[in-house]
């Protein structure tokens, strides 16, 4: 049964949330701030499939090409956030590029990309739908809007991003946020509908 665990990062400036998307054989991992060591002890002995990036802030990305090394796993990253890539990892690129529907299956479960930018350019969510998840990174947090003080963000598209890409999905789905607590769609309709 493929199940979702939270591991805060919580020794640095800003915290953020890593998610492991998985069972006890398998696992994606969803950003990689920071650290790589507290991601990979809580990976253990799991085959990793994917590290996917929500978008190229440097505290969602620090840490992926050393995650790469140390698992194997290709990291799948958005082509119009590759300038953010660039300032922090400008020796090693990203392996895939994600776009809008792309796929990971993973555990018996499979996770489906939406393009929501407004908080980078390349910004994404991941939609699991049999788990009645998705993971917005910095896109849509609990009571509102990601941040949009950061580079390249536009106030403007991210509610566009948000209002055609993740208020259309049900109302119990649960938001798995980049940074703080979990909320629901339908809770975020009053802040952001």
């Amino acid at each position: 049964m493929p199940g979702v665990f939270s591991l805060d990062g919580q020794d640095f400036d800003v915290e953020n949330n890593v998610w492991l998307v998985g069972d006890d054989e398998e696992v994606l991992v969803i950003d990689a701030p920071h650290d790589p060591a507290p991601i990979i002890a809580a990976i253990g002995d799991r085959n990793v499939t994917a590290i996917v990036l929500t978008h190229g802030h440097n505290d969602h990305i620090t840490a992926a090409p050393a995650l790469r090394e140390a698992t194997g796993a290709p990291v799948w990253f958005h082509p119009m956030d590759r300038m953010l890539w660039d300032v922090v990892h400008p020796d090693t690129p990203p392996d895939r590029e994600l776009t809008s529907g792309t796929r990971f299956p993973v555990a018996g479960t499979e996770l489906h990309t939406l393009h929501t930018p407004g908080h980078s350019p390349g910004s994404v969510c991941l939609h699991a739908p049999d788990l009645h998840t998705v993971f917005t990174g910095d896109t849509l947090f609990h009571g509102g809007p990601g941040a949009t003080g950061r580079s390249f963000s536009d106030g403007d598209l991210i509610l566009h991003s948000i209002r055609s890409e993740l208020l259309t999905l049900h109302g119990d789905t649960v938001v798995r946020t980049g940074h703080g607590e979990d909320t629901t769609i339908a809770a975020e309709l009053r802040h952001v509908g």
